[in-house]
């Protein structure tokens, strides 16, 4: 398994004010897509998300999201070292991803880019 970077997550009240001081702040446009209900802006390293507080309260679990190349290979990695899967692999808008839970109680998200077709 290879970590090919990490996106901060970020529960935010006005999407649409919260934007453009990201986008700024990284130089580049963000990517606006919905997910159950939520609005989300990937702007560089952050991954902003507005929605009803209830799907935030969910989404304020997980850490951070682990890019990595292949989900499979890194839900099998997880597994043999004693993460349990809590949900995925499943398609999201840019590939595959899965969330796990450490051993240690931390609960991450592992995202890759291959495109289930």
């Amino acid at each position: 398994m290879e970590i090919l970077g990490t996106t901060l997550r970020i529960c935010v009240e006005d999407l649409e004010a919260t934007v453009p001081f990201y986008e700024r702040l990284a130089g580049t446009r963000a990517l606006r897509f919905e997910r159950g209900g939520v609005q989300v802006a990937a702007v560089g390293c952050f991954l902003l998300m507005s929605g009803p507080q209830q799907e935030l309260d969910v989404l304020r679990k997980v850490a951070a999201t682990i890019a990595v190349e292949d989900v499979e290979d890194t839900r099998n990695v997880l597994v043999a070292a004693g993460a349990r899967v809590l949900a995925g692999p499943l398609p999201s808008p840019a590939g595959r991803n899965l969330i796990a839970m450490h051993p240690d109680g931390s609960v991450f998200e592992y995202a890759d880019r291959h495109a289930v077709v």
